[in-house]
């Protein structure tokens, strides 16, 4: 008898064991343990420029008018920014523009037409803007998709999802920006409730992903 409940511990030992390690491989594949995949601090972010910093910032879904000075046949051109958050324009081709300001963007097109365009001027006008929302996913109440205003927090967000679950870990709060490279931008809960910089002045943009493990 005394064997036979040896023998059951040691199945459900082993059981255990191949649970935690299949939860473990499952995590490496999601990316979602912290441990796994990069990340920066929202504390070593490059400081945007103040301007900068309230300028608009191009979505997918948006409709962008991009003109070249002395160029007719590179003016009034409209592109819509696709869901992969790049625009093809002639000359040019694919370009990834979701994330950046209008002002980043002009550099950048001045910058890939010099191939083609002598001292080329760019302008870029945001002719339409899809509706800024944000998508919140893990260990909050109320998981979702969130509409945003321009200088929206990540506080603030966190408080219209219902705040963090009893399961959530509070140093483990992402926000999953789509750039060129991609960003996965990590916060602490405190910081975020004492209002400390930069984790309080963190403004959201269209289309982030805030992951809450």
């Amino acid at each position: 008898m005394v064997g036979g409940e040896a023998g059951a511990k040691r199945a459900m030992k082993k059981r255990e064991v191949a649970r935690r390690a299949g939860l473990w491989l499952t995590c490496l594949a999601l990316g979602a343990c912290g441990s796994v995949g990069p990340f920066v601090w929202v504390n070593d972010l490059p400081k945007e420029p103040q301007a900068a910093a309230k300028e608009y910032a191009i979505a997918a879904g948006d409709s962008l008018v991009v003109r070249v000075l002395g160029h007719d046949d590179l003016s009034n051109l409209k592109a819509r920014v696709r869901e992969d958050g790049r625009i093809v324009l002639p000359l040019v081709g694919e370009v990834p523009v979701q994330g950046l300001h209008p002002s980043a963007l002009r550099a950048d097109l001045e910058t890939r037409l010099k191939s083609y365009v002598k001292e080329p001027t760019v302008t870029i006008d945001v002719e339409q803007s899809r509706a800024s929302t944000v998508s919140v996913l893990g260990e909050v109440p109320r998981p979702g998709v969130y509409p945003i205003e321009a200088g929206t927090g990540l506080a603030r967000l966190l408080a219209e999802a219902g705040g963090l679950s009893r399961f959530a870990d509070r140093e483990r709060i992402f926000v999953l920006r789509n750039t060129e490279p991609p960003q996965r931008i990590r916060f602490t809960y405190e910081s975020l409730s004492r209002g400390e910089m930069p984790a309080s002045g963190f403004a959201l943009r269209a289309g982030d992903i805030v992951v809450i493990e």
